[in-house]
């Protein structure tokens, strides 16, 4: 298992970085290029429990599969969801996005992942894997959430 982090402050109101991970697929798209449906089969007022399943296209066509929430805050001044999915029987991938206000057009965000790789064979490649997509998804949501200023 193997777990990368980044974060950044990002020049935008916190709302507007929240929709990126909570709004509609048009939204979150913006972010998420790969991203084609993500339809509710459980929802819990989009909190803690709630499942979606989702489209996305990758590298090798279109992936399947269900996200489950584990922790949902959407306050004022602090926002967080953590979610887990398997990931074509070849890794079980958690994603935390925090988002923390420090004005009101500046907000603190945090990205974390974790993949725990399901054969040997991935685990041993997990030792040569870098966070370079960790930063330049964080320099993404990034640099979407200041160009919609």
């Amino acid at each position: 298992m193997k777990t990368w982090s980044h974060d950044t402050e990002i020049n935008a109101p916190i709302e507007r970085i929240w929709t990126l991970f909570t709004g509609s697929v048009e939204d979150m798209q913006k972010v998420l290029p790969g991203l084609m449906e993500n339809e509710p089969i459980t929802e819990i007022k989009k909190g803690k429990g709630s499942v979606h399943r989702q489209k996305y296209q990758g590298n090798k066509g279109v992936q399947e599969y269900d996200v489950e929430t584990l922790a949902y805050v959407d306050n004022p001044e602090y926002k967080q969801v953590k979610e887990t999915f398997s990931l074509a029987n070849t890794f079980e991938i958690t994603t935390e996005y925090e988002l923390k206000q420090i004005d009101d057009h500046t907000t603190y965000f945090s990205y974390t992942t974790t993949n725990k790789p399901l054969s040997w064979m991935l685990k041993l490649l997990m030792i040569f894997v870098s966070n370079k997509v960790v930063v330049q998804f964080v320099d993404r949501v990034k640099r979407v959430a200041e160009s919609e200023g």
